[in-house]
């Protein structure tokens, strides 16, 4: 498999942590939105993380999506994933250009700005979950890194990157989460902290070629990391005839009968993968009596 997650236990269960490359998925979501190498970044570094928090997930119909807004130029982004590790997403403004940070790298948190990070998980309940924080950088990582030690109460670290070849194409993506147990001890945080302190970058991971199974060890050095599965994740939209036809059918007989009086076709945009659905007035009415009878 191209791009793949792989999780698994350290120091004895008192970690766990995953792990993925990316580089395809990004490459196919760049592709569908034709966006800028910073926005291309932001929405990769945001795709992977969900691909990995997907797979957290424990009941196979489960989503999850990960929503920033704030007030940079790029507005903000959705994405979602399901537990097969399935992800799907879009920038409300996917062609954003701005100079590199004083780190010389994409400017990804001056593209966001100043915002929340919203973390919905429907599991199938009556409400679905949802926690929100403030976005401590815009960065994408440092900002799950926050949301998992504030909302979930898990000591976290999330590092992810997005490497552009000079053609703006996608190099190589890809990110890790680690994630301490609550009976970790204080020998074990330290080895850790030490571990995550000498990493200068995921894209620098990345770049040298690591595997997510290298990056793994390379993380988690001294702490005796054991991989217990691998599993493929892909940017797979799930949008349908049927499932539009279901949403224009919840706007209500109303709304229905003003698109059937304009007399002219309608076409409704996925905003995941692009993709158009066209209907003409004679279908729309067809919709409104099906409303009608439900």
């Amino acid at each position: 498999m191209s791009d793949y997650i792989v999780r698994g236990t350290a120091a004895q269960d008192q970690i766990r942590f995953f792990a993925s490359t990316t580089r395809e998925l990004v490459e196919h979501a760049r592709q569908i939105h034709n966006s800028s190498p910073v926005m291309t970044a932001a929405l990769g570094r945001l795709l992977t993380a969900a691909g990995m928090m997907g797979s957290m997930l424990k009941g196979e119909k489960d989503t999850l999506t990960l929503q920033i807004r704030g007030d940079g130029p790029a507005k903000g982004m959705t994405v979602v994933a399901d537990a097969a590790s399935n992800v799907k997403g879009y920038s409300i403004v996917p062609q954003v250009i701005l100079p590199a940070n004083a780190q010389g790298k994409l400017d990804v948190g001056g593209a966001m700005g100043k915002g929340t990070l919203t973390v919905i998980k429907d599991m199938g309940l009556k409400d679905p979950y949802s926690g929100q924080v403030k976005l401590q950088t815009g960065e994408v990582g440092d900002d799950l890194t926050y949301y998992f030690a504030v909302s979930e109460q898990v000591p976290s670290s999330v590092g992810l990157g997005v490497l552009m070849n000079k053609d703006n194409t996608v190099a190589c993506a890809g990110g890790f989460i680690i994630q301490l147990m609550p009976f970790a001890s204080d020998e074990v945080v330290s080895k850790l902290e030490e571990n995550l302190t000498a990493i200068h970058s995921v894209t620098s991971l990345l770049k040298a070629g690591l595997s997510p199974e290298q990056m793994a060890e390379h993380i988690l050095k001294g702490l005796d990391p054991v991989i217990n599965d691998t599993l493929p994740t892909k940017y797979q939209c799930n949008c349908s005839q049927d499932k539009v036809e279901r949403m224009l059918i919840s706007l209500g007989r109303r709304e229905l009968q003003n698109i059937i009086d304009d007399n002219k076709d309608i076409t409704v945009n996925c905003e995941f993968c692009g993709k158009n659905y066209t209907f003409m007035p004679e279908e729309v009415k067809a919709l409104k009596e099906k409303a009608q009878r439900d």
